[in-house]
């Protein structure tokens, strides 16, 4: 899959069976259900889904959360806008 595959997927109801949570994550997200994407995120431990989760509070607008979160994925945050965020974490792990 790539991005523009991606992006055609928010035509759908639900997302595709072949996507990881993080993914998954950022597809609920771009649907508008923060806490639909939140939920696939927030029990997990890995690098991966922490920077998800950092996003989605950088998202919500709790930036002292974000920032934990990003720092539990090893990054700080980024200085660029939510879109161009989310698009790179497509991206990045697609």
């Amino acid at each position: 899959m790539n991005l523009a595959a991606f992006k055609n997927s928010l035509k759908m109801d639900a997302p595709g069976d072949q996507l990881s949570a993080p993914l998954i994550a950022l597809w609920y997200d771009a649907k508008g259900d923060w806490n639909a994407a939140h939920s696939r995120v927030d029990h997990l431990s890995d690098r991966v889904s922490a920077r998800i989760h950092a996003y989605l509070h950088r998202k919500e607008g709790d930036i002292w959360n974000a920032d934990y979160w990003y720092r539990r994925a090893g990054e700080s945050r980024p200085q660029i806008s939510l879109e161009e965020e989310w698009e790179e974490l497509v991206l990045r792990y697609l």
